[in-house]
């Protein structure tokens, strides 16, 4: 054989060696990496990370309802009411600003340890174009994390080193309870004759994620959240076609904001763009009618299994209160002359503190307590 043969097939032997040591790398760190999240970490990841690495340590097949979108979805679902009002074990896997793909990836991942008979989505992130380059960068990232973890966790190394956390975690849904009045058009649903066309490629995974659903037993359920800020008629027209189309049940709460009881100008946190928690209370009552009218599911609240849940939604009332409480008495100090503020992140678990006024000792001493208590109720 020719010295130039015989260079060339020891470095195709060498590129084959490379290729396979470097995928028996990802596979090995994949694995431990999820160990390591389960185990050492039980799922606390901060980040866009943290409903994917949470869903993994829920114990397995005990969630009726997986909720799905972006952040409209953990800002209106409120999991904790759900389960005092029905007894429904539900949790929330939105992110801000989710794509599909992410949603797709995020039920792969839920359907992994759980059988939930419904999956809920969101359809405001049904409506996020990303062009094409994007779109397909996402749908690769997505894919190459799923199948290998290492790619998902491999910042997790900011844990040792970021200062601590406030931790506030229930089932997904994030508290909110600032008041900021939605000042429009009372009639942003008016009627339109067009519709808002959804991306090609959001349709594509869109049809993905309904076999995905019907392969795991569970029934599709869109549904589409109030929102002045991101909602209109010409939107809610694609849906109900789309839905009508492919027989899956859909419900738009934005045609139904007197029936829900919601008041523009103390239910949301942002001016109509997401609802704060007083609104999210009022839309997840009538969710839970609407759940237990159209669908067969148990009660868990007597259940023994579900003790934790029943231990979580009493701390989850007790510590709202208190936080409450605490915030009317500062409110009441500063009357006049400042303001307090408590904003929970939308993509990290964590709370922020905020206290306007004139004496900064006072400022100070102020913020510790609330972030004391905060801190003291919510681990």
């Amino acid at each position: 054989m020719p010295v130039s043969e015989v260079r060339r097939m020891s470095k195709i032997k060498r590129g084959i060696l490379f290729i396979v040591i470097l995928a028996v790398f990802l596979v090995t760190s994949s694995v431990g990496m999820e160990y390591y999240v389960v185990h050492q970490l039980n799922g606390e990841v901060t980040g866009r990370n943290r409903p994917f690495a949470a869903l993994t340590v829920e114990p397995e097949d005990t969630l009726d309802l997986l909720v799905a979108g972006d952040s409209e979805s953990y800002n209106s679902v409120s999991t904790m009411r759900l389960w005092e009002d029905k007894g429904i074990a539900a949790y929330d896997c939105g992110q801000g600003a989710q794509r599909i793909p992410e949603t797709y990836y995020m039920l792969k991942q839920g359907f992994k340890g759980q059988s939930p008979k419904i999956v809920m989505l969101e359809t405001n992130t049904l409506f996020r174009d990303i062009g094409a380059v994007k779109s397909t960068q996402a749908i690769l990232e997505q894919m190459g994390q799923y199948y290998l973890p290492v790619f998902r966790y491999h910042n997790l190394w900011k844990t040792a080193v970021d200062e601590p956390e406030i931790h506030m975690n229930y089932k997904g849904f994030v508290i909110r309870d600032e008041i900021a009045p939605y000042e429009g058009k009372p009639d942003y649903m008016k009627k339109k004759k067009k519709c808002e066309t959804m991306p090609k490629y959001v349709k594509i995974y869109l049809e993905k994620i309904e076999e995905l659903c019907e392969k795991n037993n569970a029934q599709l359920l869109l549904v589409s959240m109030p929102s002045p800020k991101n909602w209109n008629h010409k939107r809610h027209a694609e849906m109900q076609q789309y839905a009508d189309e492919k027989g899956i049940a859909y419900l738009d709460l934005n045609e139904k904001v007197e029936e829900l009881g919601l008041n523009w100008a103390e239910d949301t946190q942002d001016k109509g763009d997401h609802l704060n928690v007083y609104g999210a209370e009022k839309v997840t009552s009538y969710l839970g009618n609407y759940l237990e009218e159209n669908y067969e599911l148990e009660d868990h609240r007597n259940d023994p299994t579900y003790e934790a849940w029943n231990q979580l939604a009493e701390q989850y009332k007790q510590n709202l209160a208190r936080i409450k409480e605490k915030i009317e008495v500062l409110n009441k100090e500063f009357a006049g002359n400042g303001r307090v503020l408590i904003r929970p992140s939308g993509t990290e678990p964590l709370v922020r503190v905020m206290i306007e006024g004139k004496d900064i000792k006072v400022i100070e001493q102020r913020a510790k307590e609330i972030a004391d208590l905060i801190e003291e109720k919510c681990k």
